[in-house]
């Protein structure tokens, strides 16, 4: 499986990259090498797979592309030679409009979430993507398209239309049931391959009403709905975006994922949990068992309802499921990480997380405002340390000691990276020759590297004087670098640019 941050716990860790390392990502031997032109914004990551057989062009390592004007590009990624192109529009229509909501997808939105990839499935292997489009008469759809990773035909049927309906009466209910409606979401975190089902999650346009928290599952094989669920069907708001991260999972098929600021029932049923279902603002970790989505654990904020008051929502982070831990007495702890708007961390026992104490937070490891600003990223893990980078804010590596965190970084950054911060991915060849990778955002956005074992040694950035050449182009928000046999690849305005040794 391909996917966003590299593996479904979103570590944004790859082990075996033998080709660049803390010698040779230096300047001139290492820079901008290729760039890869698209029709639209590239808000996704890219993803790369090896060893594919394009009909008539032979074997090739190929770096996939999804672009807001609603198309799916397929590169060599090594040559940079286009391979296919299949735009997902259907007859008479073009891609969304910003929805009024300009500040994060503008002009037109299309593609946004990050795909992912199943070898496994059809003829050669498929790429599941999700696209909105709107037609002559101004209605708007959101489709599910599983692609042919050898020529973009489209596989299973598809593609097929994003209907749901789930018992409640919140926003836009009718008859007792919340009705999703396409005009008011956008798929914007990545997608989620478990257990056969394609996850997708749900957010808003710049929070305009009506809309809830929608979390809709469709089998890999068929695209026929798994499983729904929403988690704020008796109320408001919700939605699920996480800054373009993803659902995690772990490895019993539990998935975790943060909610941004919408209803949380105060009032409890005798299990801890919310009365009426919704769990605005939360952390939580849902069950897949006997095809039923449901919410099995959860973390909510003693102060949920000022954060929710003042949009400090926990929804803007991604989440990381992080390797079993031993404390010094040898217990074997079960952990997940997580930072939103109000700058707070915290860390989660899987097993345990905490629910809902109106007093004090029940959560394993709190440490307040321990970021200087919001965070809208998601974190990196390798060899026992967690990289966070968020906004106004050096990159910083924490270690895990005895299942705790350190409150003092091993290491930082020099660089204080603005706003939105970055969601950095580290390569290395097992243990060795680690690299943290990570895009500055600005007018002309910036690839850093550093040297994942002491962050405060920059390995190379693209914006360094004389390679004028190697710069990434205009910035974008909530990039992440993709790391692949010897090669960067960097999201942008209108492409890819391709790092590698020259």
């Amino acid at each position: 499986m391909v996917t966003f941050h590299n593996d479904i716990t979103r570590t944004g860790q790859t082990l075996r990259e033998t080709t660049l390392t803390p010698k040779n990502v230096q300047t001139p031997g290492f820079g901008k090498i290729a760039f890869l032109p698209v029709g639209g914004k590239v808000d996704a990551q890219p993803l790369y797979l090896s060893n594919v057989t394009i009909p008539g062009q032979g074997m090739h390592a190929v770096i996939y592309v999804v672009a807001e004007d609603d198309s799916v590009y397929a590169f060599d990624a090594d040559k940079g030679e286009s391979l296919w192109h299949v735009s997902l529009l259907d007859a008479g229509e073009g891609t969304s409009d910003s929805r009024g909501c300009d500040e994060e997808l503008n002009p037109q939105i299309g593609i946004t979430s990050t795909p992912v990839i199943d070898r496994s499935q059809g003829p050669n292997g498929a790429i599941y993507v999700v696209a909105m489009s709107k037609d002559a008469s101004g209605n708007y759809f959101q489709r599910l398209h599983a692609l042919d990773v050898t020529n973009g035909a489209e596989l299973f049927g598809g593609p097929k239309n994003i209907t749901a309906s789930y018992p409640g009466v919140g926003d836009n209910s009718s008859g007792g049931n919340v009705i999703f409606d396409p005009a008011q979401y956008k798929d914007r975190a990545a997608l989620l391959l478990l257990n056969g089902v394609v996850y997708t999650t749900w957010a808003s346009h710049c929070d305009q009403r009506p809309y809830t928290g929608w979390i809709i599952g469709f089998d890999e094989a068929t695209l026929n709905q798994a499983s729904v669920l929403n988690v704020t069907p008796n109320g408001n708001e919700g939605a699920i975006w996480m800054s373009g991260g993803g659902p995690a999972a772990d490895s019993q098929g539990n998935i975790y994922l943060l909610d941004g600021n919408g209803t949380f029932d105060t009032t409890l049923d005798p299990s801890g949990f919310p009365s009426q279902g919704d769990f605005g603002n939360g952390f939580l970790k849902l069950s897949a068992q006997g095809g039923a989505l449901t919410v099995t654990d959860y973390f909510e904020m003693a102060d949920q309802s000022e954060e929710n008051g003042a949009d400090k929502d926990l929804g803007s982070g991604g989440t990381v499921v992080l390797p079993d831990q031993t404390d010094a007495s040898g217990k074997v702890w079960h952990l997940a990480v997580a930072a939103g708007k109000a700058s707070d961390f915290y860390l989660v026992n899987r097993d345990s997380m905490g629910k809902f104490n109106p007093a004090k937070d029940a959560v394993l490891q709190e440490m307040p405002s321990f970021f200087p600003g919001p965070v809208y990223s998601t974190p990196a893990y390798f060899n026992g340390s967690v990289y966070y980078g968020g906004v106004n804010d050096h990159i910083k590596a924490f270690a895990l000691k005895n299942a705790q965190f350190t409150s003092t970084p091993a290491s930082q950054t020099v660089k204080v990276f603005p706003y939105p911060g970055a969601t950095p991915s580290i390569s290395a060849n097992g243990t060795s020759d680690a690299i943290l990778w990570a895009v500055e955002n600005g007018d002309v956005a910036t690839l850093h590297a550093y040297d994942a074992t002491d962050l405060s040694k920059e390995l190379y950035n693209s914006n360094q004087a004389p390679f004028v050449q190697d710069q990434v182009g205009p910035g974008n928000k909530f990039i992440t670098p993709t790391v692949a046999n010897g090669k960067v690849y960097v999201g942008t305005t209108y492409g890819v640019a391709v790092y590698g040794l020259r």
